[in-house]
């Protein structure tokens, strides 16, 4: 099984770690690490190291971070970058996060990684144009009792 490492600035990853379990239940082999105002980059990059080997079983690692270019996902690259069959997704959201655990068990991590990404950018809506587009399709209603 692909092992899961979400990250972020914060709270983020504890606060996906109670969404998630309450999504998708308890999961074996995914791990959060919030990066909080007392930590440096160098225990940050540390305690991802880490989580890192905790959750690998040999399929490979994924993290999954908040802000491109933030001090979770810069961390999680340095290891991508030194350590094999490692990959990192930056921008994570709930939706990617959450499916990450129901979708690991059936994908390699290049297809999981591609997954996610479409789930990411697919549950992104603007809401006002989802609601008016669905105002302006004519609605048929069927009464079967005549009324």
């Amino acid at each position: 099984m692909i092992g899961i490492v979400v990250s972020g600035h914060i709270n983020f990853a504890s606060g996906m770690e109670s969404a998630v379990r309450a999504i998708a239940g308890e999961q074996q082999q995914m791990t959060y690490v919030d990066f909080v105002e007392t930590m440096s980059t160098d225990e940050l990059e540390l305690a991802l190291r880490q989580a890192a080997a905790d959750v690998d079983s040999g399929d490979g690692v994924l993290f999954l971070t908040d802000i491109p270019g933030g001090s979770p996902a810069n961390r999680a690259l340095a290891i991508l970058m030194d350590t094999p069959n490692i990959e990192l997704i930056g921008g994570a959201n709930l939706p990617m996060i959450a499916n990450a655990a129901f979708e690991r068990d059936d994908a390699d991590l290049t297809e999981l990684v591609d997954t996610l990404l479409d789930i990411g950018m697919s549950c992104m809506k603007d809401m006002r144009r989802e609601l008016n587009s669905m105002m302006a399709q004519p609605t048929e209603f069927e009464c079967e009792d005549g009324l």
